[in-house]
C-alpha cells in the first residue's frame, strides 16, 4: 500500500514541520502541506496547525511508492516517458489506492520526480514525467503555453469520413441534476474553447469501426471522447459517453461486470491511446512514439 503509517519519536520538544525537514528530508513547504493534510498524528489525533509542537512518540502517514516493474520507454537526464497501461491511475484517488503511475516514477527516480500532465485512467499511452523540480516547472509551462504536440489513436464506432475533420466545440464541466454529477463534460456554448483534429487511418467493414488519429489543440478534460461522441462516432469501449445513465452509474460505482461492459460498449476497455509527443526542451527537439501496436491491442479488447 503506497500510503503507510509509521511511528516516530521526537526526543525533544520541537515544531512538527522542523522534525519532518531535519529528520525525514522534506522541504519546509512539503512538511507544512503534509501537516495541513492531517498526516501527523499525536495520540491518534491529527495535528491541525503547521506550527504545532511535538515531543515523544507520534505517527506519520506518508507516501511510500511501490513498483510493478513498469519501465520507461524513453529517458534523458531531465525527464522520462512511460507507456501507461489502461486502468492505471496517474495519481492515487485516496490513501487506499493500491498503485498508480506516480508510484513507479517515485520508486525509480526519487521524491523530486513528478508527473507533468494527466491522461484518463482508462486511456493508455505516453505520459511525460520530470525527474527534478526545474524540469517539472519547464515542462508544465510547455503544456500551459501549448508548445506540446500530442497525438492519440482511437477506435470509434461507424465509418469515419475520409477527409480530415476539425471539431471546434466548446466543452463545459458543470454540475448536473442527474445521478452522473461526478462525470459531466458536454458540448455547451458557455464552455471553454476546445479544438481537435481527426483523421481516419483505417476502416474495418466487418466491425463497422474506424481507427482514427486524434490531435488535440487544447487540453480539456475528456476532450477527445466528448468531441467524438459529439460527431456521432463514440470511442469503442467508452463507459460514459453514449451510454445509458444506469450503466454509467454502475461503472462509476465499480458494479459493471466485464460481460456487461462488452455488451454495452463493444470492448473491455476504452480504445484510446496516447501515441506520440513532440516538443522542444532546452533547445533540443524530441519526437517520441509509443511502441504499442494499437490496432492489435484494440482488436484484442473487442473479444
Amino acid at each position: 500500500m503506497p500510503f503507510v503509517k509509521k511511528k516516530f519519536v521526537a526526543t525533544k520538544k520541537q515544531r512538527a514541520f522542523l522534525y519532518l525537514v531535519k529528520e525525514l528530508g522534506y522541504t519546509q513547504k512539503e512538511a507544512q502541506r503534509l501537516i495541513a493534510k492531517g498526516r501527523v498524528l499525536v495520540n491518534g489525533e491529527a495535528l491541525t496547525k503547521a506550527g504545532a509542537d511535538i515531543e515523544g512518540e507520534f505517527e506519520f502517514i506518508y507516501f511510500e511508492p511501490i513498483t510493478k516493474g513498469l519501465q520507461p520507454i524513453f529517458e534523458t537526464e531531465e525527464f522520462v516517458v512511460f507507456n501507461k497501461p489502461s486502468g492505471v491511475l496517474i495519481h492515487p484517488q485516496n490513501r487506499n489506492t493500491p498503485y498508480s503511475l506516480i508510484d513507479e516514477l517515485k520508486y525509480q527516480y526519487g521524491r523530486d520526480a513528478n508527473i507533468t500532465h494527466r491522461i484518463d485512467q482508462e486511456t493508455s499511452g505516453l505520459v511525460l514525467c520530470a525527474k527534478n523540480k526545474k524540469s517539472e516547472r519547464d515542462i508544465k509551462m510547455m503544456f500551459e503555453e501549448r508548445d506540446m504536440k500530442k497525438r492519440y489513436l482511437a477506435m470509434v464506432q461507424g465509418k469515419f469520413q475520409e477527409e480530415a475533420l476539425i471539431v471546434e466545440a466548446p466543452l463545459l464541466r458543470a454540475e448536473d441534476t442527474s445521478a452522473i454529477v461526478r462525470m459531466v463534460v458536454k458540448v455547451h456554448e458557455s464552455g471553454k474553447a476546445s479544438k481537435t483534429e481527426f483523421q481516419r487511418l483505417k476502416y474495418f467493414p466487418h466491425l463497422d469501426m474506424s481507427l482514427v488519429a486524434c490531435k488535440p489543440y487544447t487540453g480539456r478534460q475528456h476532450q477527445i471522447r466528448v468531441h467524438l461522441f459529439h460527431v456521432k462516432h463514440p470511442i469503442v469501449g467508452d463507459p460514459i459517453y453514449g451510454q445509458e445513465e444506469n450503466n454509467i452509474v454502475k461503472f462509476l460505482d465499480k458494479e459493471l461486470s466485464t460481460e456487461e461492459r462488452l455488451n454495452n460498449t463493444g470492448a473491455s476497455r476504452l480504445l484510446l491511446h496516447a501515441s506520440a509527443l513532440e516538443f522542444t526542451l532546452y533547445d533540443k527537439k524530441y519526437s517520441i512514439e509509443s511502441n504499442v501496436n494499437c490496432e492489435e491491442v484494440f482488436l484484442n479488447a473487442l473479444a
